[in-house]
């Protein structure tokens, strides 16, 4: 293990340095530093870059100045996270609604981090009696595990979390909370009719214990699919918040009948906005920014505002494609 801000030498001339990128638990920026025939070179890869002011992990963090180069993640270069409320209050008017309907709420997330950020909203909100006392399920043994683990490293959390629990044994619990590993107990879920919120990999609906969940309660007027992430282009989860009158899954065309909603501004990804913000501390300017990791149309725009934000050269790679750090 390597702790963030350490610069660990490679030998040969070459030496790594990760800081914290503000995504996932863990998760880094990497500054690559490397010499050769006594030229030198700083590298730096963005990695997944998350929002600033995130509820549980800290923002990304500030990067040496000065890199050659810098390839930078995409996901939402094209768009900003227009918040109609503070993710808190998006989270409790859906869970209020969903509960006045009777049906369940239905949550296709990520095992981790997003799993975990709501399950820490959602402990919040009950202990501010905000929400009604209805079972929550997080049915996934990943993201059971991966609890632990944010229960055992809580100090890579947000400062006031870390004050809070101490050691994390408290941390991620609250009554009528249940994680499901067995697969016999994820079944039994299907009969559940609710009021209830079902939380379930994977995030776009693409596989994973959560097409079942789907299938027991897309049909049902009175249940509620709530998404809280990004969802890919030809997903389930993307003709499902395009309202869809029918999806299918698992072989069968089914109805939409549910009601679909979406909670903007949780996501694990920072927006446009915070990936420019994270550029703006690199000066002087690099010779190239690169832009990988979105889909073209997201990668060209942000390309496009750093041009115009820095005038420093931005390309959008194609697969296969070379380039020479002359």
């Amino acid at each position: 293990g390597v702790e963030f801000g350490e610069r660990v030498d490679l030998g040969g001339k070459a030496a790594v340095t990760f800081r914290r990128a503000g995504h996932i638990l863990g998760s880094a920026s990497v500054l690559v530093e490397a010499e050769e025939g006594g030229r030198a070179r700083r590298v730096l890869f963005s990695g997944d870059l998350g929002q600033w002011e995130s509820p549980i992990i800290p923002s990304p963090e500030e990067m040496e100045a000065g890199a050659d180069y810098v390839i930078i993640e995409s996901t939402y270069g094209g768009r900003n996270h227009h918040q109609t409320a503070p993710v808190r209050d998006q989270v409790a008017e859906a869970v209020q609604a969903a509960a006045r309907r009777g049906g369940n709420l239905i949550i296709p997330t990520f095992a981790m981090e997003r799993a975990q950020e709501l399950v820490y909203c959602l402990g919040g909100l009950l202990a501010e009696d905000r929400i009604p006392k209805v079972p929550v399920f997080v049915d996934s043994p990943m993201a059971t595990d991966v609890t632990q683990v944010f229960r055992t490293h809580c100090r890579y959390l947000k400062e006031d979390i870390r004050c809070e629990i101490e050691g994390g044994a408290g941390l991620f619990q609250f009554p009528g909370l249940r994680f499901i590993r067995d697969a016999e107990e994820s079944k039994k879920l299907n009969e559940f009719k609710g009021p209830g919120i079902i939380m379930s990999p994977s995030g776009m609906c693409t596989g994973g214990r959560i097409k079942h969940h789907l299938k027991a309660n897309i049909s049902r007027p009175e249940s509620t699919v709530l998404f809280v992430g990004y969802q890919g282009e030809g997903t389930l989860g993307r003709q499902i918040l395009d309202r869809n009158p029918e999806v299918r899954i698992h072989g069968a065309s089914r109805p939409v009948r549910a009601e679909v909603r979406q909670i903007h501004g949780i996501s694990a990804h920072g927006d446009q906005e915070d990936l420019l913000r994270w550029l703006e501390g690199r000066r002087p300017a690099p010779r190239q920014v690169f832009l990988t990791h979105g889909e073209e149309s997201a990668s060209r725009a942000l390309g496009g505002a750093i041009r115009e934000r820095f005038g420093w050269p931005a390309a959008v790679p194609a697969y296969g494609e070379a380039h020479e750090l002359a």
